[in-house]
């Protein structure tokens, strides 16, 4: 089944709101087995609307409508369906109480076109809505699938989740078992990754495989669908080991985890705690450490060393080191990871020190960056990058590289 989603508002057009819903509803889609292989975005006029279903009709078999079910009049997306379906509109008697509970709740008076968000398509089947007034609701005929959904995500979302994924099920008759899951990739392109499963990306069928990238990390979603759950399983298993044998060594997590998270797990683990010294990164190792839960036995405290100062002062990197190999070197990141880690007693010491940007340091240009990792009874490690982002991004970047070269690291250890 090919679907395609139209968001209905003219605020989407003047850039007043991002369009977070379709990306959210591909991602449903998606895991259902669902091809979404259009977005429309259509402001609030009816014949505008009209094109639109005309269109989306000739190239998709399901179509998905967000916003337009409002009380207000530029409110029009069920109207507009209703007309061009040849059907009508009918109160909801559940939705409809729903809407007059609310206002006695509130002790407001409901005006008479909150009534109209009780309507649905006659003979469509209703999607409960337990954030908002308005129902959703799927409709059918002969040749299309139809889905009204509110705008506002909060509403939206769990409209889909709970309600919407079971009723697509429902009207398609499929029995099939849906089952995803994401690898996570740090340290190869997204580019490099796809060259390497290249033939497994051309031959794929069930299981799918899609990349996708985000700041210096690489995801693919396996999807597989069969009536059985363990056959479903078991295709993912056969398809990840395949994966894996070409790019394992890039992989560090699945799903929603990040690196921080699988770091934090490690340390947790082996029982080590953790200190820092950041200069380019101004603290943002550190905030994302303590910022999950149980930071507390792990992270001993840190500095935020951005001037040569506080890198000589409080870290106690030595004059001659500042002097004659400067503060972007492999010197100064050994000797801000070992101090680090003896000014606040902790098992390891992690640094950071670089040209974040926009302009170049000590002749090295816009994203050099030195990583320096002490573990207590084992020698210093420095990893020295070259990043090509803006500031920002060679900041986030830098904590993602920290982390990574850490996890490999402790990884290393422990399979000796």
């Amino acid at each position: 089944m090919n679907a395609e989603i139209i968001a209905v508002g003219s605020e989407l057009l003047l850039g007043q709101i991002d369009n977070t819903n379709a990306s959210f509803l591909s991602r449903q889609l998606a895991e259902a087995g669902i091809n979404v292989y259009y977005h429309t975005v259509v402001g609030d006029n009816s014949s505008r609307l009209k094109q639109a279903i005309e269109i989306a009709e000739q190239r998709a078999d399901f179509i998905i409508f967000t916003g337009g079910l409002g009380p207000t009049k530029d409110d029009l997306t069920k109207e507009t369906i209703a007309r061009h379906l040849g059907t009508e509109l009918v109160s909801d008697d559940e939705a409809m109480e729903s809407i007059e509970m609310y206002f006695t709740r509130v002790k407001r008076k409901m005006t008479e076109n909150n009534r109209k968000q009780a309507l649905v398509l006659k003979d469509a089947h209703v999607l409960r809505n337990e954030n908002g007034m308005a129902p959703g609701m799927v409709y059918t005929n002969e040749t299309h699938m139809y889905m009204l959904l509110p705008g506002p995500p909060t509403e939206l979302q769990p409209m889909m989740l709970k309600y919407g994924l079971a009723a697509i099920h429902t009207k398609l008759e499929r029995p099939a078992q849906i089952v995803s899951r994401v690898l996570r990739f740090f340290g190869i392109g997204e580019a490099m990754l796809e060259t390497e499963i290249e033939d497994l990306i051309d031959s794929q069928s069930n299981p799918t495989i899609a990349p996708l990238a985000s700041n210096g990390e690489v995801t693919l979603r396996l999807t597989a669908n069969h009536e059985l759950f363990e056959t479903a399983l078991s295709l993912l298993d056969q398809t990840e080991a395949k994966i894996m044998a070409k790019v394992g060594r890039y992989f560090y997590g699945y799903d929603d985890t990040s690196l921080i998270d699988e770091l934090s797990k490690l340390l947790a683990e082996k029982r080590l705690t953790i200190s820092s010294a950041e200069s380019l990164t101004g603290g943002m190792f550190q905030q994302e450490m303590t910022s999950r839960p149980g930071a507390g036995s792990l992270v001993k405290g840190g500095v935020v060393c951005y001037t040569n100062e506080a890198k000589a002062n409080v870290v106690k990197v030595s004059k001659e080191t500042i002097e004659n190999k400067g503060v972007v070197s492999a010197e100064c990141a050994a000797e801000l990871a070992e101090n680090t880690a003896e000014l606040f007693n902790a098992d390891i010491g992690i640094s950071f020190t670089g040209v974040a940007g926009p302009e170049k340091l000590e002749g090295h240009p816009v994203g050099t960056v030195f990583i320096g990792i002490s573990i207590k009874g084992r020698p210093v490690r420095i990893e020295k990058i070259q990043l090509g982002g803006n500031r920002e991004s060679n900041r986030i970047r830098s904590v993602k590289y920290g982390c990574y070269f850490l996890i490999d690291s402790l990884k290393d250890s422990q399979d000796a």
